[in-house]
This record gives structure tokens, C-alpha cells and sequence, in this order.
């Protein structure tokens, strides 16, 4: 949230190390205000009460460091651009201008950051919402474009135990069946889990929303991991069932920000999951369905 990183050729060290061979790369859309009467500079989002604001360079940063790098390790990494804000009805000219500024790079679009708990309540300005008027038209553009958009929407709040924000990503789902979408983190979040109970009806609400939309697929990292999927080592069985019945539809992700020495180890605490599947469905989850997910070549501006 500082906008650091150890940069590309870290990541790409980190890759080897792990065994990875390509990944989706993208910014932060937002930045840490440091503010005057900070006792110190902020190190994390919730460091203090000083608010984010959304930070466009955060897309130019990435760009730039994929071009750094040899053409072969370039091939390697699938960026998206995020730096825009999800409630300015300019946003969808704002992606469209960066596919002008780098042809041929941009492969989807997203993290969009929707509704985050305390991440959403610290950032200046509108509240942003799956089915925000701006975000619609992004949908539009980038179904246009053929690029997938990667959505961050919380199904609840941090007291709610009810999905309270599901009709907003099915509005989003239903008015755009050209644009596939990527539910991040299965709808979950760090900071929800952490204040309830998980919630027992997410696997029914992804069946139904599987079933019902074509168009969407669902990431498994960071807090749908360690909170639903694996427990003390045992994958669910209820997930495992749900994987097993979608093959197509499900991804894996590090979910890691800026720095990237874990990578092996968070991909590692995936392996219960992927041993008690099917070879070709776990081959399907580690990296078939993420590279289906994305265009062959990078988006050029439309006529």
C-alpha cells in the first residue's frame, strides 16, 4: 500500500524458486496517505487512520517493469490494469487510454477493489460497488476487448453473516455475459473471517451463482484458503465435491503484495487440495483455467 516492491526481477526469481511458470501481475489501485501529523511513515493500510486515495501511476509502475525485463521473461507475466477509481465515470476511458499507451501489453483488468471492509472504509471518496454506473461501462470495454476482469466483492460486511452484497455482483454478472469475470478470493476477506464465523452457505452460493452465470470463475487464495478450503491440513470435502463439479471455473493465486519470498511456501499449503483431486482437475486449478482465463496476445486500441 506504499507502492513498494522488490520489483520484477525478484518476482521472477521468486517464479523459479516456486515453480511457476506464468502469473498475472498488477498494482495496487490505491496508496497510503502519509499524513503530516503521523507520529511515523505508514507501513500497511491499517497502520493508522490516515486514508488511501486511488493512485492511476501504480499501472505505468507495472508496465515499466515488465518491459525491463529479457523478451523471454516478459512471456512470463500476464499484467492487468487496476489503477483507476471503480467510482469515476471516466474509469473505462482511463483503461482505454492505457491500452493506447501500451499496445500489446495489457492482458485483463483488475484487481478492482469493491467492497473491502476496512480497506473500503479508509479510501477517500464514494463507496465502490460491483454494479457501481462506472464499473458497468469497464465491464462493457473490456468485454469489447476480450480482456478478464478480476473483481474484489466481499458477499457480507464485518457483522453481517448474510451474503448483503450478493444482488451487486449478479447485476454486474447478468448485464455483461461477454465479460468473464474472476470472483477474487471466492467473495471472502481477510478481515471478514477474522471477525465471524466462516460462512457456511458460501459453497451453495458459488453452486448457484456457477450454475446460473457462465461468465464467472472463482479465485481460491489468500483468505478462502486458510478460512474454507484446508483445514489443519485436510482439504474440505464440501469444496473439494464443488471443484470436482465446476473443473473448469476455479483458480489458484499467491495474492502476495510487493514482495515475494513466500511464494513457494503460500503455493505449497495448496498441495493437500491439488493431491485429493483428480490429475486433470488439479492441473485445471494450478494453472490450465488461469491461462484459458487470458487473451493469447496483450490488447491493441480498437478502431
Amino acid at each position: 500500500f506504499m507502492q513498494d516492491s522488490e520489483g520484477a526481477q525478484a518476482m521472477i526469481a521468486a517464479m523459479d524458486e516456486a515453480g511457476v511458470e506464468r502469473a498475472w501481475v498488477f498494482g495496487l489501485p490505491v496508496m497510503k496517505k502519509w499524513q503530516a501529523e503521523a507520529p511515523r511513515r505508514p507501513r500497511y493500510y491499517l497502520g493508522d487512520e490516515a486514508p488511501l486515495y486511488y493512485y492511476s501511476a501504480t499501472d505505468d509502475i507495472v508496465a515499466q517493469a515488465v518491459l525491463s525485463l529479457p523478451e523471454e521473461q516478459q512471456a512470463r507475466l500476464q499484467p492487468f490494469i487496476s489503477g483507476f477509481n471503480p467510482t469515476d465515470m471516466h474509469a473505462a476511458e482511463q483503461v482505454e487510454s492505457l491500452i493506447e499507451r501500451y499496445p500489446g501489453l495489457w492482458q485483463g483488468i483488475g484487481e478492482i477493489l469493491t467492497r473491502h471492509d476496512q480497506l473500503t472504509a479508509l479510501t477517500e471518496g464514494e463507496t465502490p460497488r460491483a454494479n457501481h454506473p462506472a464499473l458497468m461501462k469497464v465491464y462493457a470495454m473490456a468485454g469489447r476487448y476480450d480482456l478478464p476482469v478480476l473483481l474484489h466483492s466481499n458477499l457480507t460486511s464485518l457483522r453481517e453473516e448474510t451474503p448483503i452484497y450478493l444482488g451487486e455482483l449478479e447485476e454486474a454478472l447478468s448485464e455483461h455475459p461477454e465479460t468473464r469475470f474472476l470472483l477474487a478470493h471466492a467473495g471472502t476477506s481477510g478481515g471478514v473471517e477474522e471477525r465471524q464465523a466462516p460462512l457456511g452457505t458460501l459453497p451453495p452460493i458459488l453452486r448457484a451463482l456457477l450454475s446460473r452465470y457462465e461468465n464467472l470463475y472463482i479465485d481460491l487464495s489468500w483468505s478462502v484458503k486458510d478460512h474454507y478450503l484446508i483445514d489443519d491440513g485436510v482439504p474440505s470435502k464440501e469444496w473439494l465435491a464443488l471443484i470436482r463439479e465446476f473443473p473448469d471455473r476455479f483458480t489458484l493465486g499467491t495474492d502476495l503484495v510487493g514482495h515475494f519470498d513466500s511464494m513457494e511456501k503460500v503455493l505449497g499449503e495448496y498441495e493437500p487440495l491439488l493431491e485429493a483431486l483428480p490429475k486433470k482437475v488439479a492441473e485445471q486449478l494450478s494453472h490450465g483455467n488461469a491461462d484459458a482465463l487470458v487473451p493469447r496476445k496483450g490488447a491493441v486500441k480498437l478502431p
